[in-house]
């Protein structure tokens, strides 16, 4: 009953701030508002919103269940999520904010043509119904039905408990997306993340107390002397993420996700200026890499306490949790967990409309649509998605390699050519419309026969990497012998483009402390490396106080005045 109480009262208590922080009319009622919270998000809102938009079940089940499996290898996402998430701050988002863009399809028509839009559209929402928000649905039925016992309170099978789950909890996150907008679940992620982190920690800290009988670092030294191998950060080639992997495919899927993934750079273009948007940004970056403490560590421990055994190891984290915790904690984390359930669903919602509103509707089928019924259209598109993708979830289930990794596998369809094709059209200006619409079918299909149909012998991974490469040299080489007609890109003032004064500091202490983790969780590290790495350092940080020190002492701003000159 305790359980059940706290997860009531956060999850009330959770919704009901939503609500006060978007009462206003304006915020649901016109499209701007609906879609990109009336471009007046903080850097707080935007950094959390980012996070638990990626952070969710998928991981909390998915990648702990992979790190039960291999260790903390899979910590990669993790890391180079930082390093990408850095190379956003710095590089894409002041393109973003300059042109005033809502989606990312929105920005190709601009710099390509209308059917580059509608392709890349369509693209984004397949990526949504079939590889994210189902999967992210049943995740959180696991959990759920660990933490809570569905099948034994309403006496059903396991199966017709997860869809009781599914359909529950996917109701209740399509409200938020649906009757809210970004705005409402802005706030909601903001106070879900905080409760994520705090709960996910308290996980971490009980299951370690737990394994070392009522001392957390005797059971953290008990359980790296027991399982060394668990805490290589480097592996092997025929690891289920090899090293490798970071230099090819693992880059491209994370600078996809972090860079031109709407549902992602969605939080962002809601800001109400560049500085707030890239304070949000490097706040998001920071918290990934704290996060391996939570979606991790924990699926190791778990390893060790459950001796390895497990019928499932996506079930390895819901189990651990249902022990170690007190059942008033368990309510509580129960109901963190839904709340990033309902972050990433309702997220991927609210994205996918976003696209199809602005992108098809309103370019395609009824161009003369006024605010009010843009609005209600987008509304309807949002029920019928949330229907289809809870009937599609509990089709997921019982993924060979788990469904985190599942995720990636089909994301590949998608991430090497989008990313391929905003990267060229953000670099070079020769490239024609041509050359984007047949990299995206190129792309695609591509990827689609070597990994689903012809099975080739390699990693995914590695295959993304190489058709990355192959459709910028394809694209680059249309535009060399056809170039495009000349494309100017417009400051459109909607928001002040000034930058946060230490961004880049902050990215290269980022980017070293992702390179430390590496670094210090690798074995057998050679000697020369170790030199270099401290070499590479003292060079980093003499830079990093070099220029906090300009911004401390400067009676002017650092690098704004010349930013204005050129924008």
């Amino acid at each position: 009953m305790s359980a059940l109480l706290s997860f009531i009262g956060f999850t009330l208590l959770v919704a009901g701030i939503a609500y006060y922080k978007t009462r206003n009319k304006h915020l649901i009622d016109s499209t701007e508002g609906y879609f990109l919270g009336g471009r007046s998000l903080t850097g707080v809102y935007i950094g959390s919103s980012m996070l638990l938009m990626n952070l969710s079940t998928e991981h909390l089940v998915g990648l702990n269940g992979l790190a039960f499996r291999t260790g903390f290898i899979v910590m990669a996402w993790e890391v180079m999520a930082a390093l990408t998430i850095v190379l956003f701050a710095i590089y894409f988002l002041p393109k973003y904010l300059k042109l005033g863009i809502s989606t990312i399809p929105e920005y190709l028509e601009r710099r390509f043509d209308k059917n580059t839009l509608l392709i890349t559209s369509i693209l984004f929402l397949a990526m949504y119904v079939i590889s994210l928000l189902p999967i992210v649905l049943y995740t959180g039925a696991i959990a759920l039905e660990s933490l809570f016992q569905v099948s034994q309170v309403f006496q059903v099978d396991k199966n017709t408990a997860l869809w009781i789950m599914v359909w529950g909890v996917g109701g209740l996150g399509a409200i938020y997306a649906i009757f809210g907008g970004i705005k409402a679940i802005a706030v909601a992620d903001t106070i879900n993340g905080i409760g994520l982190v705090v709960g996910g920690g308290v996980v971490t800290f009980f299951a370690l107390m737990y394994a070392g009988d009522g001392n957390a670092w005797k059971g953290l030294s008990d359980i790296y002397q027991a399982h060394p191998e668990k805490f290589n950060s480097i592996g092997s080639e025929d690891s289920l993420v090899p090293f490798s992997t970071l230099f090819t495919g693992l880059i491209v899927s994370n600078m996809f996700f972090w860079c031109t993934n709407q549902s992602i750079v969605q939080k962002a273009l809601g800001a109400k200026n560049l500085a707030e948007g890239q304070k949000g940004v490097m706040l998001c970056a920071v918290l990934k890499l704290l996060i391996p403490s939570i979606i991790i560590l924990p699926g190791i421990i778990a390893f060790h306490i459950f001796n390895g055994q497990m019928d499932n190891p996506d079930n390895a984290y819901p189990a651990l949790v249902q022990l170690v915790l007190p059942k008033i904690l368990v309510g509580f984390f129960a109901a963190v967990v839904v709340g990033a359930v309902f972050s990433t669903f309702s997220g991927g919602l609210n994205s996918s409309v976003t696209l199809f509103i602005v992108n098809i509707y309103r370019q395609r089928v009824n161009p003369n649509a006024s605010e009010a019924r843009t609005v209600a259209v987008g509304k309807y598109l949002g029920i019928a998605l949330a229907l289809l993708t809870m009937m599609i979830a509990p089709l997921v289930a019982n993924a060979p390699d788990g469904l985190f990794y599942l995720i990636q596998q089909l994301q590949g369809i998608f991430n090497a050519p989008i990313l391929s094709v905003v990267l060229v059209g953000l670099m070079t200006k020769r490239v024609p419309p041509i050359a984007a619409k047949l990299g995206l079918l190129f792309g695609m299909s591509a990827y689609i026969v070597c990994n689903f149909i012809l099975s080739i012998n390699i990693h995914f991974f590695h295959l993304v990497g190489i058709l990355f490469v192959l459709n910028v040299i394809f694209m680059l080489v249309i535009g060399y012998f056809f170039p495009a007609e000349s494309y100017q890109e417009v400051y459109t003032k909607q928001v002040d483009i000034t930058p946060w004064t230490i961004v880049k500091p902050m990215g290269c202490l980022i980017t070293l402390s992702a390179i430390s983790m590496y670094v210090f969780l690798a074995q057998n590290v050679p000697l020369y490396a170790m030199t270099l790495y401290y070499v590479f350092a003292a060079v980093v940080l003499g830079y990093v106080f070099y220029q906090i020190g300009r911004v401390l002492f400067s009676k002017k701003p650092f690098k704004n005045a010349a930013y204005r000159e050129r924008t």
